[in-house]
């Protein structure tokens, strides 16, 4: 009886190990540290999309896990932005340029966090900069991937120098991104 059941175990795992997925694991969002992206966009200018989070955000790790993990949101993000994963509350000192961010006591956070967020301290947040390391909008709160989605194409696609987010949203939006819509 023993020879039954091992013989179709041993063939589960070999077929487990030996069969190649159709489909590549899919690849994440590409972070980095808010030093490594200035230093990327001095070589290569891009937007920056930084994400402000802290360790006890139950948003933000709903954040992580659901909005980050979208298949169209990881590809806009690869593709037209630094990402970059800042902890508010790091007691790590930030160098950008000349200027170094040291932890804040009073207000529990790095100086740089309170800097990106201007003082207003709610996680999760995501500031976006331009090509230029200036700020374009600090954005709190959760966001599920499709309005995460129409908020970084907005920004990442320079419609708001035109459009209202609104406008973007009923037309551009909806005509651009038909076919992401499906997955999000």
């Amino acid at each position: 009886m023993r020879k039954f059941l091992i013989l179709p175990f041993a063939a589960f795992l070999i077929m487990s190990f030996a069969v190649k997925p159709e489909v590549e694991p899919q690849e994440g969002i590409k972070w980095m540290s808010l030093e490594e992206a200035y230093a990327k966009s001095q070589q290569a200018p891009k937007k920056i999309l930084i994400d402000v989070y802290t360790g006890w955000c139950g948003w933000c790790k709903v954040m992580d896990k659901k909005t980050f993990t979208n298949t169209e949101v990881i590809k806009f993000v690869n593709q037209n932005y630094y990402a970059v994963k800042l902890d508010a509350e790091s007691t790590k000192d930030i160098k950008i340029g000349e200027k170094v961010y040291k932890y804040d006591a009073n207000s529990r956070a790095n100086e740089a966090a309170v800097a990106l967020l201007q003082g207003k301290m709610s996680y999760p947040s995501i500031v976006y900069l331009d090509e230029s390391f200036n700020m374009i909008q600090p954005i709190p709160g959760y966001m599920e991937a499709r309005q995460f989605h129409e908020v970084i194409t907005f920004l990442g696609g320079n419609y708001y120098k035109t459009e209202a987010f609104e406008a973007y949203k009923e037309g551009t939006y909806k005509t651009k991104f038909k076919s992401a819509l499906v997955s999000l």
